[in-house]
């Protein structure tokens, strides 16, 4: 509603803020001829201050004088119109710079990837299109197109988000900015593929750029701005933006001096009146079974503008949305019934009738001793230089990589992780041991991933320029596991290949730990151990007896008198690597054997 109000108080001061007859040669005009025209007008006066300029652009162009009004930077991907922003940004201060988590500093995205573009000037400094964002969020959203999120796989602290597409006509990764903001990338994108209609066909697509001069973007990201152009109306922070924009570079956005250009030009993304629900959906179906997963397929619906995604449902509750007729359900009990139906919706908001109900029941839990898992990263998205956030599914496991590059190999392909992890969906036979081959790409020094299971470290995984395949034995979760590898070091990058974990169909026993009562006197250091010799700080004067035991509670090793001769550390046999309590007395202390 703020939006729509402060558009009514603005609309008519909208086109005034244009010099009188800037845009006179486009009257009268539609379609790509008012497009033309609009290139034209917007490259006369055009001057290109460099990409150095932008930082100093930015002190003018993109202070928050309308939330806020605080002169802090102000971020599409922090601002929070209704609350008080997870963090502020001082210009020039606050520049990146290295950044590792979201208000680190602020760096300058270009709203279309500069990759599309090869970094060419005048495109790589123009201020139209490049804001000044949070660098964690900038590179989250890497050159991902922006669309419709279903299923995120990342949030920012004011809600946008990366993830699968549910925009109708992709089903690729997309980034999605809050509502308060949709229109607002919609204008500049519409900004650029009219400054630069002639050179559109030496770009690379990007998945969102068309070839030609009209109509410059592809047809499912051309009907998603046009839906946010219409849904965000211009705001006085763009107008305050724009103004300050034609003063330092000497052109403006024409589609936020008049936001009915765009639709003068493409055409109206749908009715505002569309209140006709899809039809039905026909002939679901159950395509493949596992123990953990059931995949469907059914009929596409038919729409009077179109379908844009359909809902899956399970037991009555909300599974997933896909913009494709086909769906995995997983992290699934095995030997369980379950019952399906699906809605199909449109653009608008409208929904089909419930789809007929269909029954199907997971496969039996497989043998223990066989591999749950098995991924070898042929699955992976296309081969890329950059980071950025990927995901993929193999054999009903859906995996993400946060701060992922998919162009190295160790065996044949594999994902390269730099400061971030790679995380499995859930698996519901549980885990025994787990299998994976690692290498150090590029510079870097030796260390090790960190393994969590359920978010519980249950080991870690050494990594060295030599491709080394390591086996942590004795896990033993059973039930719904989900696996994570997190690389600690924000710098080195680690190629993953070829890992698998054995299912565990025992009853997994309560971690002892929890029955014990941690004490902040003593403490392992360092941790995890190695040499297999527990260092041991505080006061171990008087300790009677050490007791190491697994996670089961088997016991693995019994020390009288282990601290004797002013010792401070317990030499002991050989424990494969996992996870161990070291009980002192009646203290309990974690540890872990790398």
């Amino acid at each position: 509603m703020k939006k729509i109000i402060l558009f009514l108080v603005w609309a008519g001061a909208a086109n005034a803020q244009a010099p009188t007859g800037y845009y006179t040669s486009a009257n009268g005009l539609s379609g790509a001829a008012l497009k033309t025209a609009l290139s034209s007008i917007i490259t006369n006066g055009h001057q290109d201050k460099g990409y150095n300029g932008l930082w100093t652009a930015y002190k003018t162009t993109d202070i928050d004088k309308t939330y806020e009004n605080d002169g802090s930077i102000m971020d599409i991907y922090s601002e929070k119109p209704t609350a008080a922003d997870p963090y502020k940004f001082t210009p020039g201060t606050s520049q990146c710079g290295t950044y590792s988590v979201e208000g680190n500093c602020y760096n300058r995205e270009h709203i279309v990837p500069q990759s599309l573009f090869n970094q060419a000037s005048p495109m790589v400094s123009d201020i139209n299109f490049i804001r000044a964002t949070d660098g964690k969020v900038n590179g989250m959203r890497s050159n991902y197109p922006f669309g419709k999120v279903g299923t995120a796989s990342f949030t920012s602290k004011n809600g946008s988000k990366l993830g699968n597409s549910i925009s109708s006509g992709y089903s690729g990764v997309v980034f999605e900015p809050i509502d308060e903001f949709k229109g607002d990338v919609a204008r500049m994108i519409f900004y650029f593929v009219t400054r630069y209609q002639s050179k559109l066909s030496t770009f690379s697509s990007g998945d969102m750029l068309g070839s030609s001069a009209f109509p410059g973007l592809q047809t499912w990201e051309l009907n998603v701005l046009l839906a946010w152009n219409n849904q965000d109306p211009v705001s006085q922070a763009e107008i305050v933006r724009n103004n300050a924009s034609y003063a330092y570079q000497g052109n403006r956005n024409p589609f936020i001096d008049n936001s009915s250009y765009a639709n003068q030009i493409w055409g109206s993304q749908q009715p505002a009146s569309d209140t006709q629900a899809p039809t039905t959906v026909a002939n679901l179906s159950i395509s493949a079974k596992t123990s953990n997963s059931i995949s469907l397929v059914w009929n596409a619906a038919t729409d009077n503008v179109g379908v844009s995604s359909y809902a899956v449902y399970m037991n009555g509750s909300l599974q997933t949305t896909v913009s494709s007729t086909s769906a995995t359900i997983s992290g699934l009990t095995p030997s369980t019934g379950y019952n399906f139906y699906v809605v199909a919706k449109d653009a608008a908001g409208n929904s089909s009738s419930n789809s007929s109900t269909i029954s199907g029941t997971t496969n039996a839990r497989t043998v223990s001793s066989t591999n749950c898992v098995n991924e070898t990263f042929e699955t992976i998205p296309a081969s890329s230089a950059s980071y950025a956030t990927r995901t993929w599914t193999n054999s009903g496991i859906t995996w993400t990589a946060t701060d992922a590059r998919t162009d190295q190999t160790i065996s044949n392909k594999a994902i390269t992780v730099r400061d971030g992890s790679l995380t499995s969906s859930s698996s519901s036979n549980g885990i025994g041991s787990l299998t994976v081959t690692t290498q150090l790409k590029f510079s870097g020094s030796n260390s090790s991933l960190t393994v969590k299971v359920n978010g519980t470290t249950v080991g870690t995984i050494p990594y060295s320029t030599t491709a080394t395949t390591t086996t942590i034995n004795n896990i033993n979760i059973s039930g719904n596991v989900v696996v994570t590898l997190e690389n600690p070091s924000s710098s080195n990058r680690i190629a993953i290949d070829d890992l698998s974990w054995t299912c565990y169909s025992g009853t997994a026993k309560q971690s002892i730990s929890a029955a014990l009562t941690d004490s902040k006197s003593l403490q392992i250091s360092p941790n995890p151990i190695s040499h297999q010799e527990i260092f041991v700080k505080g006061n171990t004067e008087g300790i009677k007896k050490a007791v190491i035991y697994n996670l089961q509670g088997k016991v693995m090793e019994s020390i009288d008198q282990p601290f004797t001769g002013n010792r401070n550390s317990i030499r002991i046999k050989n424990l494969e690597q996992g996870v161990y309590i070291l009980m002192l007395d009646t203290t309990s202390l974690k540890f872990i054997v790398k």
